[in-house]
């Protein structure tokens, strides 16, 4: 029995060597201390319970203690004999570790993002259409701009003319597609995507995530790779939730100053970011990420800028029979159309911000024809979601047009784009998933204009004869 227990001791020994040593090959090893990777500062040097430590911060290390006057030692009464690793053992969080950068992975990166390989804009539009209502104008900018952009990273450049970054600021009504429209882009070109919300970003110091917490994220969709990540997109949503505050006495760290601290990422920097985490205080590696390749777009409603688009387009009127009247524009369901860079900064936007965002372009609010349309067109439609739900039970789900039209306008009152639509079926559809799988003869269910009105009940056919039943439901 004990050579069968050796027998197992020793191949575990061999299994643990053997993972040890392919992970040493693909991972390299980070200084516990000072949270550089074996990459900048060389050869680590080992110390028990796994943990790795480069020369400088043991060098460091051994100068404090054998100087023995360190203030912060003497004030809690440590000597330097009373030093001794065993005893912080304890303590000693889980060793990390930052994953090598691959020659071969390199060039696969950069052959990924070959020119010829870059979808034209106009198949990267017609790719949008499949998925995206309406927004014509959006989707040809941002095709264009994200074929321009790849096609600069993924080429060697003339040293004498150097291609600036296309970043955009997307500006559209809330459910109209603009964090949609960057999901669907980044699913089709297969690159990392990055979606942060500007509401928790603070500046460095206070409560909340750095500016740099967006390039964290980034890493961490892109597997962090630090090569695949600098070829990412980065959408900022939220943007125009940090303007500049008014009539405040107090500092403005959630405003202005996150403005201030995003120039530098736009614009392109060399950028230390923690791996896995987006506080650079926490226990983690360190790495640096280059954004002069990162594409960023920053979207937001502008709530109330429809207000300063209206102040300052009445300015224009005067007096007599040809003068535009005051209260012109106040049915004008597109006036963020009309917006110009002197709305931004009125609304409190800083000039350099906007500086770095040469592409700006507004999303069209969702009429009530449009609405119908992201009922029942795009690929994966809500109403295509519900068919296949019910196709499980072998019954046919079927919409009237007068019943869509009906479930465009009750979203068009509640004023929050296209995210109403899933509310109300949700509440219309209850009823009917409920009860139809109580009776397996039921072959056709049809919605009609009275049921989503509350005037009348669903049609349905039995399957195999054609005839009519009354559906229970609690409209």
């Amino acid at each position: 029995m004990s050579n069968l227990d050796d027998y197992n001791n020793d191949k575990n020994i061999d299994s643990h060597n053997t993972t040890d040593h392919k992970d040493h090959e693909e991972y390299e090893e980070v200084c516990y201390l000072c949270r550089r990777p074996e990459s900048k500062v060389g050869k680590m040097i080992h110390i028990p319970n796994q943990i790795s430590i480069c020369s400088d911060c043991m060098q460091k290390t051994f100068d404090t203690i054998n100087k023995g006057d360190n203030p912060y030692m003497q004030m809690m009464g440590i000597t330097p004999n009373m030093m001794n690793l065993s005893n912080l053992q304890s303590d000693i969080p889980k060793a990390q570790k930052l994953k090598k950068s691959k020659p071969e992975e390199n060039e696969e990166a950069k052959e990924a993002f070959d020119r010829k390989k870059i979808p034209a804009p106009h198949l990267i539009k017609a790719s949008l259409d499949d998925f995206i209502i309406g927004q014509e104008h959006a989707k040809k900018v941002i095709s264009v701009a994200v074929y321009n952009h790849y096609k600069r990273i993924g080429t060697t450049m003339d040293s004498e003319i150097e291609i600036e970054k296309s970043n955009m600021l997307m500006i559209g009504p809330t459910g109209s597609g603009k964090t949609y429209l960057v999901k669907t882009l980044a699913k089709l070109l297969n690159v990392p995507l990055a979606i942060t919300d500007a509401t928790s970003l603070t500046e460095a110091g206070y409560i909340g995530d750095d500016v740099e917490s967006v390039i964290s994220k980034l890493l961490q969709a892109a597997g962090n790779d630090v090569k695949k990540a600098e070829r990412g997109i980065v959408f900022i949503d939220e943007i125009d939730k940090i303007a500049k505050k008014r009539n405040t006495n107090s500092r403005d760290v959630s405003g202005e100053s996150v403005q201030q601290g995003l120039l530098k990422l736009l614009e392109g920097s060399d950028v230390e970011v923690p791996v896995g985490a987006t506080s650079k205080n926490a226990m983690v590696p360190l790495t640096t990420v280059n954004t002069q390749n990162i594409l960023f777009i920053c979207g937001g409603a502008f709530p109330d800028l429809e207000k300063t688009i209206k102040a300052r387009l009445s300015k224009q009127s005067s007096i007599g029979f040809k003068a535009d009247l005051k209260d012109k524009y106040d049915d004008d369901q597109n006036i963020l159309q009309k917006v110009n860079l002197d709305d931004l900064r009125e609304y409190g936007m800083i000039p350099e911000f906007l500086g770095r965002l040469p592409i700006m372009y507004t999303l069209e609010g969702l009429t009530k024809d449009m609405l119908v349309q992201v009922l029942k067109e795009p690929k994966n439609a809500i109403l295509k979601q519900y068919q296949k739900l019910l196709a499980l039970d072998e019954v046919d789900l079927q919409f009237e047009l007068e019943a869509l039209e009906a479930i465009a306008e009750k979203a068009i009152e509640k004023k929050t784009g296209a995210r109403a639509l899933r509310a109300i079926l949700e509440d219309l559809m209850l009823d009917i998933m409920y009860e139809i799988p109580k009776d397996e003869n039921i072959g056709r269910v049809v919605i009609t204009r009275d049921y989503i009105e509350g005037k009348g009940v669903p049609l349905i056919e039995m399957r195999g004869t054609g005839n009519h039943k009354i559906l229970a439901v609690n409209n």
